[in-house]
């Protein structure tokens, strides 16, 4: 008798604390949300939180996108940082533009999925890491790997590297 209201109780308990989650179609990208009922005993820090504001977010990162592309004449979005790739394939990309001691522009995406999401929209390519060379998307690390093997990326990169030790 004694498991049987402790088990009834517990579900009521349950059912009346459980959170409501709602899912929107926005841009392209499922977003989820979800609202705690009011309750005296959940403190804010435990209640949930749109971390991304609808509209604003999405802009502000395709607007930083646009202007890292613009700024540095070589961009690299990657996993980890230059100084310490988080994947072969960052890394390797990292090893290959390093031969032509170019400045190298970076940002992690690992530390924002966001930005990654952001960044898949501006090129309209969905691996990483992805390379820019005087705002042109060239492609991930197979691909600057060939154009190194072949002497092309060296061509692409010749005025940078000359503007680069002036």
């Amino acid at each position: 008798m004694a498991a049987a209201l402790s088990s009834r109780f517990l579900n009521t308990v349950r059912c009346n604390r459980l959170a409501s989650v709602s899912s929107v179609y926005q841009n392209g990208m499922m977003r989820y949300s979800s609202s705690v009922p009011s309750d005296s005993d959940t403190h804010d820090d435990f209640k949930p939180t749109q971390k991304v504001p609808p509209g604003g977010s999405t802009d502000s990162l395709k607007e930083l996108v646009e202007n890292d592309v613009k700024e540095n004449p070589v961009m690299l979005y990657m996993k980890g940082v230059p100084e310490a790739p988080q994947c072969g394939f960052s890394s390797l990309a990292v090893r290959v533009l390093q031969q032509y001691n170019v400045p190298i522009g970076a940002r992690n995406i690992l530390e924002d999925p966001e930005l990654k999401n952001a960044v898949k929209s501006f090129s309209h390519w969905p691996t990483f890491p992805q390379i820019f060379i005087k705002g042109e998307f060239i492609g991930g690390s197979d691909i600057i790997l060939n154009m190194h093997k072949e002497g092309e990326l060296e061509e692409k990169l010749k005025d940078v590297s000359a503007n680069h030790k002036s």
